[in-house]
């Protein structure tokens, strides 16, 4: 899309009859609006034009649909988005032009977005409840308010160690900050406050910009405390989570975008890869459940290994109709498994019943029949043991590069979701923040006592999608070999910039280093400036839509149900899907390589992984890398008073309920916006 389409006007006409009550609303709406805009009116004065709109509607003739017009309106013009009506009564709206913006402007627009959902999430009375319970003493649990350290204290302490001789400072910033990782695991508590670690978690994920999601898949939290003092106060936080399945400029810099893998290839072709690919398609028809399919009569056993044309129509067929049926009969609550289920007893009965559920019979029969394809252009090129020239004429065909690039996707869908994962909160809290310790919790998040954890914490751990497409448990590796990370803002990331240390200082060979990597800028696409009021009102209209596809957010059903329910909303509203979605806020993609061997690993190729790193002592990594930020970030960053005076103003006094302190959350009243500092954490 061009730059000049990418902020053209379009026209947002929801099916409303002509001349009708809830245009009239609309239009009357979208003109309020467009003052607003050009006034820069805050978030309270756009949500009191959303309420005055649904006002002047009489109860009887309120309808969903109108509801999530108006609501979504509102949250494009609070995003800044233009709004005009035309002289023909068309109402229109265009993106902000960040290009045109100066990063600071840019920045505090996208804050703003942010902001939104994040104040609508602190006024929620279940959020209330919770910051209470954990901020009030109870018996022996200590307030939350415990952990967190005086920055006045904190600032005299740093003053005395920097006047001390170069060669002294660095035990003695030691004796003021000691960082140590804390991992949070089930109802675990803290042993110097009795409070829930995970409790202690959420509250300072609550201080950061954006508004508090739980994600599906694996996740992986951490605290990064300081030892030196009592209670040992927060750091900062963290927390690793499956990653994004497909996202373009991390996989061309990993190597397995398809035209990026298929150039390699070319160039470089082996008899390795035909061993990878008939390696590949042997492990994933293995790795599926056949019986109820030879029951069917879609297929003998010996399809399996000489397949047809019509045993594949068969299977696509099959899996069609399979599909359509889940749709039409799917029970979500169901079909969602708990995920939290004892393991100790045998789950291969549970497993046959998921592989049993029309989902899966449709899963199972479409990628069989994708391998089987496979398999069939494998054998008419590489019948025999695999050569060189044997994989120049596969790759000479147009049938052979679409062979290699289905097999690609699926040997990358097997470890998308273990071998990588995402680092989805990380920063620090105040005082450390103004220290640059968002730099340390960033370079801990990628350090070998994490990797080690997550091995550990997932070693046993079944599959979920895998072991429903077997019939039976499927444990993984669980070797994290990746991480990747995004900015919260497209205009830079002062957390991530400059973020390296030599390898061997963690047991790693002379010159290589542990680093983030800015690999590239993700598409500005998605739902995160749409509020939870736009969300239900479009999910609602397509619940009562006789015609609109069921979409159950289901784990396994596909990617992003969410953005599913949304783009259905918004085609029931006749809106422009796309145009709405693409909310403009680009945002930088960094990556961390954890092993030399990563594109080998991760597509499978290579059986172990060969990380930068030695993992024989997890926690001395942690030592090292701490005593590297020291070295590297705050021993510089003391030398600024201003630094000080700044981690000096975060104090244990209290204005009223709440402390004069950065780490402390402020619910916001109706019509507050509580500013925040955490402004380059990620989401």
């Amino acid at each position: 899309m061009s730059r000049q389409a990418h902020n053209s006007w379009v026209v947002l006409s929801p099916p409303f009859a002509e001349r009708s009550l809830a245009r009239c609303v609309f239009r009357e709406h979208a003109q309020r609006l467009a003052v607003l805009v050009e006034q820069d009116a805050d978030d309270a004065t756009m949500g009191g034009a959303l309420e005055a709109a649904r006002g002047d509607v009489p109860k009887e003739e309120r309808s969903t649909k109108l509801t999530a017009a108006l609501s979504l309106l509102t949250d494009l013009a609070r995003q800044r988005w233009l709004v005009r009506v035309t002289d023909a009564g068309e109402v229109e709206v265009q993106r902000p032009a960040g290009e045109r913006l100066d990063p600071r402007r840019e920045k505090a627009r996208l804050r703003s977005q942010e902001l939104v959902k994040r104040n609508e999430q602190l006024r929620e009375p279940a959020t209330r409840k919770f910051i209470e319970s954990v901020v009030s003493p109870r018996g022996q649990q200590l307030s939350v308010y415990s952990l967190l350290r005086d920055g006045r204290e904190l600032a005299a302490s740093l003053r005395k160690a920097r006047a001390l001789p170069s060669e002294e400072r660095p035990a003695a910033l030691r004796w003021v900050i000691d960082p140590y990782l804390q991992f949070v695991e089930g109802d675990e508590r803290c042993e110097h406050t009795r409070l829930r670690l995970q409790d202690i978690w959420r509250y300072f994920r609550h201080t950061w910009t954006n508004q508090y999601v739980s994600t599906p898949g694996r996740t992986m939290a951490f605290l990064v405390r300081d030892r030196s003092q009592s209670n040992h106060p927060v750091i900062g936080i963290g927390a690793l989570g499956s990653p994004i399945v497909q996202i373009r400029e991390r996989d061309a810099w990993l190597g397995w975008h398809p035209e990026a893998f298929m150039d390699f290839v070319t160039e470089s072709p082996s008899a390795k890869l035909g061993v990878w690919l008939n390696k590949t398609i042997d492990t994933a028809i293995g790795e599926l459940f056949v019986a109820d399919l030879y029951a069917e009569e879609l297929l003998t056993a010996r399809d399996l290994h000489a397949p047809s044309v019509e045993v594949i129509d068969r299977l696509i067929a099959y899996g069609e109709d399979q599909r359509e049926k889940h749709h039409r009969f799917a029970n979500s609550p169901e079909m969602k498994r708990d995920l939290r289920r004892e393991r100790s007893g045998d789950s291969t009965e549970h497993w046959r019943a998921r592989a049993e559920s029309h989902l899966y019979k449709s899963k199972r029969a479409l990628t069989l029949a994708d391998m089987l394809r496979s398999r069939m252009v494998l054998q008419r090129y590489l019948s025999g043991s695999p050569s060189v020239e044997a994989v120049r004429r596969l790759l000479a065909n147009s049938d052979g590069v679409r062979m290699v690039k289905k097999v690609l996707r699926k040997a990358r869908a097997d470890r998308v979701g273990i071998a990588m994962a995402d680092i989805t909160v990380c920063g620090a809290v105040a005082p450390y923040s103004p220290l640059l310790g968002g730099k340390l919790v960033s370079m801990l998040a990628a350090s070998p006592e994490v990797v080690d954890a997550y091995q550990r914490k997932y070693l046993e751990q079944e599959s979920e999608i895998a072991s429903s497409m077997a019939g039976r448990p499927i444990v993984r590796p669980s070797e994290l070999v990746f991480l990747g990370t995004t900015s919260l803002y497209g205009i830079g990331s002062s957390q991530y910039n400059r973020l390296r240390m030599s390898a061997e200082r963690l047991g790693g060979r002379p010159g290589e280093r542990l680093e983030y990597v800015e690999i590239g800028r993700s598409e500005a696409f998605g739902t995160s400036h749409f509020t939870t009021s736009t969300v239900d009102a479009l999910v609602k209209l397509v619940q009562q839509s006789s015609n609109g596809q069921r979409v159950n957010s289901i784990f396994g059903e596909g990617v992003s149900p969410k953005l599913r329910k949304l783009r259905d909303g918004l085609d029931q509203l006749n809106l422009p899907t796309d145009a709405l979605l693409q909310h403009g806020r680009a945002r930088i993609v960094y990556g961390v390589a954890l092993a030399r061997n990563l594109r080998e690993y991760l597509l499978g190729m290579d059986g172990v992984p060969d990380y930068i790193f030695t993992l024989d002592d997890p926690r001395a990594g942690t030592e090292a890398i701490s005593a590297w930020w020291m070295e590297r970030w705050l021993s510089r960053r003391i030398e600024s008073d201003d630094v000080l005076d700044e981690v000096a103003r975060h104090t244990s006094v209290r204005d009223g309920r709440y402390l004069l302190h950065g780490a402390c959350v402020r619910p916001p009243a109706a019509e507050e916006v509580q500013p925040t500092l955490f402004d380059d954490l990620v989401y």
